[in-house]
């Protein structure tokens, strides 16, 4: 993401004034708030381009003893270089508040977009897209050595050119990861055929030495044809080797999460690890698709009961979903993490699913997206924070702190 335009903008503002602070942004509108800060939309002075700024107030965070959450989503956004993950352009502090600069997605989240659906759900091959690129975000996560945890419909934005980008880590677990790439192993030769002759005139099979119809004068040449050809076509489809990026070393017993989300492990207090996020993948899945969570009650106590004590997902008989999609979140939604697809390979034995079929991993950001987003005039977006008097933006503090403090 290093040659985004935005990143020459950042660079021209820490130029000319030597730093960046909160008196470089018109902040236009709020887009969201969340457990430790609030998200606005922000146009750097000077320059055309957008920002999600989210900001944090240190003394709220210092009394929830929230500051660990902040400092582990910082140093997580720091690493990140992914199309489907967000770029941290700038980072600052100033008495009052921590902010962190990040992309702006004008398409909103999932949740919003799948609400404005005709039948409150997104179709199958638009799901299919969806599921492809968070499955290839939590790879890239799980490379890095970090278990997101906190995967939901809310949490995943539609960038402007309707690919997706996953948001919020501030519950995400940091653990060691040892990619590795898992050989191949060779083909399986096949055993030798006899030399008499086939009997059977109706062989059609290409591969067949000794057709009862072959000319004898021609025998030597075919047979070394065939032979060759099946040396060619078995080279040909002979696996790739697999990375494998698994952190299957990570281990947590915090219980963190939503609750229509939570992995049975992480409800009884066993200790978890990174099949949390096929879990959750299963989850979002099937709210994609139905519209609602398969395990909800009527209160989050039912809800996490229901979530451990449900003997299997009930899958409702509208929309008409394809058996492969139900074979998928039924692997995905397996109580016991060790048997739960892509505990052990993680996004690579997962990307193999007959859900997945004929699509092109290495080429998705080309894929054409199920939807757009619309655009709206900037200038029109109204100011919904009170800012201070332009006299005092040398301060890097915009807000009144106390309404700022309201949001919260």
């Amino acid at each position: 993401m290093s040659k985004d335009t935005k990143w020459d903008a950042i660079q021209r503002v820490l130029n000319q004034h030597g730093s960046l602070g909160l008196r470089h942004f018109k902040l236009l509108r709020k887009l969201g708030g969340g457990d430790i800060g609030n998200v606005y939309l922000g146009k750097l002075t000077g320059a055309e381009c957008l920002f999600a700024v989210k900001v944090m107030d240190n003394e709220f965070l210092a009394a929830r003893k929230k500051i660990p959450r902040v400092q582990t989503e910082r140093e997580i956004l720091q690493m990140l270089d992914h199309p489907f993950l967000p770029t941290l352009y700038a980072q600052f502090m100033t008495n009052k508040f921590s902010c962190l600069v990040m992309d702006y997605c004008p398409g909103g989240d999932l949740h919003v977009l799948r609400q404005k659906q005709l039948s409150k759900s997104f179709s199958e091959p638009a799901v299919r897209f969806y599921i492809a690129e968070v499955l290839l975000a939590l790879e890239y996560l799980h490379m890095l050595g970090v278990v997101y945890r906190d995967l939901k419909p809310e949490n995943v934005l539609v960038r402007e050119d309707g690919h997706i980008m996953l948001t919020d880590f501030d519950l995400s677990l940091r653990c060691a990861a040892t990619p590795t790439l898992l050989k191949s192993s060779p083909p399986i030769k096949s055993p030798k055929r006899v030399s008499s002759p086939c009997t059977d005139s109706r062989c059609i099979d290409p591969f067949c030495l000794q057709p009862a119809w072959q000319v004898p004068c021609f025998t030597p040449r075919l047979e070394s044809r065939t032979r060759k050809l099946k040396s060619d076509l078995a080279a040909q489809s002979s696996p790739m080797p697999q990375l494998i990026v698994e952190p299957t070393s990570a281990r947590s017993n915090s219980f963190v999460g939503t609750h229509e989300y939570l992995a049975p492990e992480i409800i009884k207090g066993e200790g978890h690890g990174s099949p949390v996020d096929w879990w959750t993948l299963g989850i979002f899945f099937y709210e994609l698709l139905y519209g609602k969570t398969p395990f909800k009650g009527t209160g989050s106590d039912d809800t996490l009961c229901n979530v451990v004590s449900s003997e299997c997902v009930k899958f409702p008989e509208s929309p008409m979903i394809s058996s492969q999609a139900i074979d998928l979140m039924r692997r995905l939604l397996i109580k016991d993490p060790k048997s739960r697809l892509g505990s052990v390979k993680g996004a690579a034995e997962i990307k193999q699913h007959a859900f997945f079929h004929g699509l092109n991993w290495a080429l998705i950001r080309c894929a054409v997206p199920p939807e757009l987003p619309k655009f709206c005039d900037i200038r029109s977006a109204t100011l919904d924070i009170c800012l201070h008097n332009k006299d005092d933006v040398d301060t890097g503090e915009h807000f009144e702190f106390e309404m700022f403090r309201q949001n919260f």
